[in-house]
């Protein structure tokens, strides 16, 4: 048995598709169903349902997905163990979050830096841009904590066992754009004409999420103008007149309030309501990501309604 196969079975489970989990492990996808096929022979019993669409976990496999992950998070927890920092007093603790999170809602929660448990450094880690990407950092042990939106038309597919969340918060994604397109683009939207708009792409949250949301919407029409994974990143492009773009209200609260944005829609129905979430691995037992949480989990109602 491969640790390549047990990483490619906790992918697949995660993204339910064995075109989309090939092309994360940078894989053809015949490849990757033999590397599954290996691994349930290994195991001795079926662990993927390929009759269904889109594929399913069978009882097995989904018993096996537990022990899987927890296998692949040890043996990188092994390997830095190996590596440790050699006169490094501080404790670091890395947290996986969004671009726009890691922006706005770490500095808020945080505050000051007597908030962080003593002899503490706090690592914020890029967004990877796709979701399996971010997941994956979690799923095996490359953070100790993953901040994130959420939404059922996004599901993750978590152990809520192996990986607890704390609700922090709830906010908007609003249609914006700049005021001078303002009325242009309200009329277009009311008649079901094109309008230009800022994609986030089709492997990101807020672009899954979206083209969900406007699959249920036959009468908004769009061409697509820009593309970029990140919410600032399109906020500029609406700054500048682009076209119309759904974004964190967090984000663009100043831009709103200063004018140099406005919503195009007052339509309920066209904006994204999304939580925010705080993920971490239960068998990640340091004190000091313990502490982490606790933080989190004191300050998550006293600033859940400044951020919703």
């Amino acid at each position: 048995m491969e640790l390549k196969w047990l990483e490619d079975f906790v992918c697949l489970s995660r993204t339910l598709s064995f075109s989309r989990a090939a092309r994360e492990r940078n894989v053809s996808q015949p490849a990757f169903s033999k590397r599954i096929r290996q691994l349930e022979q290994w195991a001795g019993a079926p662990l993927v349902n390929r009759v269904s669409y889109p594929a399913e976990l069978t009882v097995e496999g989904r018993r096996f997905l537990e022990e899987a992950t927890e296998i692949v998070a040890a043996f990188y927890r092994a390997q830095r163990s190996v590596h440790p920092p050699p006169s490094d007093p501080f404790e670091v603790v890395t947290i996986a979050a969004l671009h726009t999170l890691a922006l706005t809602l770490i500095p808020h929660y945080f505050g000051s830096r007597r908030n962080m448990p003593p002899m503490t450094r706090l690592k914020v880690t890029p967004d990877l841009g796709g979701i399996e990407d971010n997941l994956n950092r979690l799923v095996t042990g490359g953070a100790d904590f993953f901040l994130t939106y959420a939404h059922p038309l996004v599901p993750f597919h978590l152990d809520p066992a192996l990986f607890p969340f704390i609700r922090l918060g709830v906010e908007r994604v609003l249609p914006v754009c700049a005021p001078e397109l303002g009325a242009r683009v309200h009329h277009a939207m009311a008649h079901a004409q094109p309008v230009d708009y800022l994609s986030y792409g089709d492997e990101s949250f807020f672009g899954v999420a979206l083209s969900k949301l406007f699959a249920r919407h036959d009468g908004f029409r769009r061409q697509v103008v820009c593309e970029d994974t990140l919410s600032v990143g399109l906020m500029s492009m609406a700054r500048a007149g682009w076209g119309v773009a759904w974004l964190p209200e967090g984000l663009i609260r100043n831009e709103l309030d200063d004018g140099l944005l406005v919503q195009v829609t007052n339509d309920p129905a066209m904006v994204l309501e999304v939580e925010t979430r705080l993920y971490r691995h239960a068998n990640a037992a340091r004190p000091v990501c313990d502490q982490v949480w606790d933080v989190f989990t004191s300050r998550a109602n006293r600033f859940a309604p400044a951020h919703a």
